[in-house]
């Protein structure tokens, strides 16, 4: 068996994802339900709380991206950092590392296809993961002399991180997620009718068939 039953009653397959079997409300509700940092934090603080925060980081244009760019975790779950790098060094072109990280991809272009976004996220969206990285660090992990090489020289935003429940990060997720889909939605639609309009200005209008 190869796929898993979603929230909202889909089969979604993991080894062969379509954009069609993605839907909003399953990446809401699995990412509300998922603990950052492998749960060792202060307090629950969902994946879809740090996908928002993220989010609101980055340019407007970007930010459908930002909120998408841990949705891969709503279907194959999330490895923490320390663990996936170091599979990846361990393991290097053996198949273990390998089939996670294509599946992995699969899944992200599914999502992507869903979506209407570029697979590759840009350089803000990186930048925004890692400053909301150092914010989550310094407010809900316990102090530790250690630093994390990933976020060294990156300060963390001066804003307090709030207390969500699951339910209330999924509300705050979805009903952002709706947003932006319809803002990226107008946003594509504007530049289909002003590229209609260059290409047949001077002409005659074009006719229905």
């Amino acid at each position: 068996m190869t796929w898993l039953l979603t929230r909202s009653g889909r089969r979604f397959d993991l080894l062969a994802p379509k954009a069609d079997q993605v839907c909003t409300l399953d990446i809401a509700h699995a990412l509300s339900q998922l603990c950052r940092f492998n749960g060792h934090t202060s307090r629950h603080y969902s994946v879809a709380q740090h996908s928002l925060l993220v989010a609101s980081i980055v340019p407007a244009e970007h930010q459908l991206a930002a909120l998408l760019h841990d949705a891969t975790e709503a279907y194959v779950g999330d490895m923490v950092r320390p663990l996936k790098l170091g599979m990846r060094e361990f393991y290097e072109g053996q198949s273990l590392v390998s089939l996670y990280d294509e599946v992995e991809r699969k899944v992200w272009l599914a999502i992507c296809e869903h979506f209407h976004v570029d697979p590759e996220l840009p350089d803000c969206v990186h930048k925004g993961d890692m400053i909301a990285l150092a914010t989550e660090r310094a407010q809900l992990m316990p102090d530790h002399d250690d630093s994390w090489e990933c976020i060294a020289g990156i300060a963390p935003l001066d804003v307090q991180l709030e207390n969500w429940t699951p339910a209330l990060a999924f509300l705050h997720y979805h009903n952002r997620l709706l947003e932006l889909m319809q803002s990226a939605h107008r946003a594509r639609a504007r530049s289909t009718w002003e590229r209609v309009d260059a290409e047949h200005t001077g002409g005659a209008a074009p006719q229905c068939m």
